[in-house]
C-alpha cells in the first residue's frame, strides 16, 4: 500500500449481554495493531469498534436483571466495554452504539431505500430460532442435545435448545444475489480470507440462498421498521449497518466516500453474516461491498471456544493486571497465527514473557543503553566503518521492515512480528560475538567499539518504530530513553515503512536511563 492510501478497519460490534473476555480482546488488539501500523505509514486510517445493543437476547438479559434493555446496555458499556479499550490501549477513532440516533436514522433510511428498490416484501416464516445467535437455524446447524437437553435439537454453537417461531415478517430478497456473490468471490479471491474461510463461504452460497427475514413483531426492543412500527428490524440486519452508519451513510456523504469500504475482522462464527448477508445488502442498495472480510480463528481454553456461558471466559484484566497491556498484545498477536484457532495457556504466556520479552527484547535494550552510557558518557558514538558483521545487521533490519509491511498487507500480524523479531535475535547474537565489554578494555579498539554500539543502538531505534503498533507503551519508553525525540520527533510520527533505512539515529544523541521494559514476574496467574 502506498503512503497516503486509505485504510478503514473494523471489529465486530460486540453484544452487551455480558462482559468482555479475551476472545473479544483478541479482535480489538488485532484491529488496533493494523490501525497503528497504517497510521505510522501515513495512511488515512480509521478504526471503528462498538456495541450491539438490540435484540431478544438483550431484552431477556435485562429482564433477568430487573432493568430495562437500555439501562442494561448503558451499564455494560460504561463499566465493561469502554474500559476494555483502556485496558488494552486501543486507539479507536470511533465507538458506535446501535442505540445511538445516528445509527437509527441511517438504518431506517437504508431500509426505505431497499424497499423502494423492490428488495423487501412481506411474508410469513416458521423455523428454529436460536436466541443466543439471534438467528434462524437450518437443520445442518443443529445437533442432538446432551445432559438436560437429551431428546432436543440444540444450536451447535451455544448447545442450547432452539425455539420454533412462526411470524409474519418482512423479508429481504437475498436469493436474488446468489450469482452476484459467487462472481464477487471468484473475481476477487481476497474478498474473503483466509482461504479456509473463503471455501466455507463459497460452498454455503453455492448450495443456494433463501430470502432473509429482516423484522420481528414478537418483541419491541429494536429499531422500528420505518413504514410499520409494529415491527422492529432484525438485530443482525441493523447491526451490520453500523459500519456505514458510523461513517456518514445517509448523513455525511463526503465522509462516507472518504472512509468506505472497510476491512472487517470477524470471528469465524459470524463469517456468513459479513461475507454473505452484508455484501448482498450493499449490492441491493447500490453501494460498494467491503474491501475484505477476514475471519480470524477462535481462542481455545482447554480445547473449547472461549465462552462465558460455558465458564471458559477469561477477563482481559486477569492477564493485564499481572503482565501489562503490551505483553497481552504481543502474546496474542505472536503466539497465534492470525486466521487460525489458537489455544491459550498461562504456561505459554509466562514462558514467552520471560524468554522473548524480558530476556530477549528487554535485555537487549537495557544492556545496549547501559554500555553507551558506561563507555561513551551516554552519547551515541559515530560508526568508524562497517565490517561484514555490521552490514549483516543492516541487511537484517532492512529485510525485517520490508517483510513485516508485506505481512501486514496480508493481515498476517504474526508473520510481521516474526520478521521484526529477527532483529532482536540477530542483535543479541551480534553483541555476544562482538563483545563490546572486551573491546572497551583496549583504547586501540575504541573506534570498533563505537561502531558496535552505534549498530546496536540504531537497531533499537528501528525496533522501537517497528514494534510500536504492537507494544506502544514499552516502545514509547525505549524511544524516550534513546533520547531522539528532540531530533527525530515523536515515536508515532516516525514513518514505519522507512524504519529499515539505516543511519537515522543521530550521532551524539544522549541516551537516558531505561527501567526494565518487562519486569520479572515471580508468580503468574494460573501457575
Amino acid at each position: 500500500m502506498a503512503n497516503g492510501s486509505s485504510f478503514f478497519v473494523t471489529t465486530p460490534i460486540f453484544y452487551v449481554n455480558d462482559v468482555p473476555h479475551i476472545g473479544h480482546a483478541y479482535t480489538e488488539v488485532a484491529a488496533d495493531v493494523l490501525a497503528r501500523w497504517h497510521r505510522q505509514a501515513g495512511d488515512d486510517t480509521w478504526l471503528l469498534t462498538g456495541t450491539d445493543e438490540h435484540g431478544q437476547k438483550i431484552l431477556r438479559t435485562a429482564t433477568q436483571h430487573n432493568t430495562t434493555p437500555k439501562e442494561w446496555a448503558d451499564r455494560l458499556v460504561e463499566t465493561a466495554w469502554l474500559p476494555l479499550l483502556g485496558t488494552l490501549n486501543i486507539s479507536n477513532d470511533d465507538f458506535i452504539r446501535t442505540t445511538e440516533p445516528r445509527h437509527e436514522v441511517s438504518t431506517q433510511k437504508f431500509l426505505t431505500q431497499l424497499r423502494d428498490a423492490g428488495y423487501i416484501y412481506e411474508g410469513e416464516y416458521e423455523g428454529a430460532y436460536c436466541v443466543g445467535c439471534e438467528e434462524y437455524k437450518h437443520d445442518a446447524d443443529l445437533v442432538d442435545g446432551t445432559g438436560d437437553y437429551v431428546g432436543l435439537m440444540v444450536c451447535a454453537i451455544h448447545s442450547k435448545p432452539v425455539e420454533l417461531l412462526h411470524e409474519k415478517n418482512y423479508f429481504f430478497r437475498m436469493s436474488d444475489f446468489q450469482q452476484q456473490l459467487i462472481d464477487l468471490y471468484e473475481q476477487n479471491p481476497l474478498f474473503v480470507q483466509p482461504e479456509a474461510a473463503r471455501n466455507e463461504v463459497m460452498a454455503f452460497v453455492r448450495r443456494g440462498l433463501d430470502d432473509l427475514s429482516i423484522s420481528r413483531s414478537s418483541f419491541d426492543w429494536g429499531i422500528k421498521v420505518p413504514w410499520d412500527d409494529s415491527h422492529v428490524v432484525y438485530v443482525w440486519f441493523e447491526a451490520l449497518l453500523n459500519y456505514i452508519t458510523a461513517t456518514g451513510y445517509g448523513q455525511d456523504e463526503e465522509l462516507f466516500a472518504r472512509r468506505w469500504p472497510a476491512t472487517h475482522l470477524v470471528g469465524r462464527d459470524i463469517l456468513r453474516f459479513h461475507a454473505v448477508i452484508w455484501p448482498a445488502m450493499l449490492m441491493a442498495a447500490g453501494l460498494p461491498v467491503p474491501k475484505q472480510v477476514f475471519g480470524h480463528g477462535w481462542l481455545l481454553v482447554g480445547g473449547e471456544k472461549m465462552s462465558k456461558s460455558k465458564l471458559t471466559g477469561i477477563a482481559p484484566t486477569e492477564i493485564t493486571d499481572t503482565f501489562g497491556s503490551d505483553a497481552f498484545r504481543y502474546y496474542f498477536m505472536r503466539a497465534i497465527g492470525f486466521g487460525h484457532d489458537g489455544s491459550f495457556s498461562w504456561e505459554d504466556l509466562s514462558a514467552r514473557y520471560q524468554a522473548e520479552l524480558a530476556n530477549g527484547f528487554g535485555n537487549l535494550a537495557s544492556r545496549t543503553l547501559a554500555m553507551v552510557t558506561k563507555y561513551f558518557g551516554g552519547a551515541v558514538p559515530a560508526p568508524a566503518g562497517y565490517s561484514d558483521a555490521d552490514l549483516a545487521i543492516q541487511a537484517v533490519v532492512s529485510a525485517a521492515a520490508t517483510q513485516a509491511d508485506a505481512a501486514i498487507e496480508r493481515l498476517a500480524i504474526h508473520e510481521a512480528i516474526h520478521a521484526i523479531w529477527t532483529i532482536v535475535e540477530e542483535l543479541n547474537g551480534y553483541i555476544t560475538l562482538q563483545e563490546p565489554w572486551a573491546l572497551a578494555k583496549d583504547e586501540a579498539n575504541r573506534a570498533r567499539l563505537g561502531t558496535v554500539l552505534y549498530t546496536a543502538a540504531e537497531g533499537l531505534r528501528a525496533l522501537a518504530v517497528l514494534l510500536s503498533p504492537v507494544m506502544p507503551l514499552a516502545c514509547g519508553r525505549l524511544w524516550t530513553a534513546l533520547g531522539v525525540e528532540a531530533r527525530l520527533g515523536t515515536l508515532t510520527a516516525q514513518r514505519i515503512r522507512e524504519a529499515g533505512q539505516w543511519g537515522q539515529l543521530p550521532v551524539g544523541t544522549v541516551v537516558g536511563a531505561l527501567e526494565s521494559l518487562f519486569p520479572r514476574i515471580e508468580q503468574a496467574p494460573g501457575a
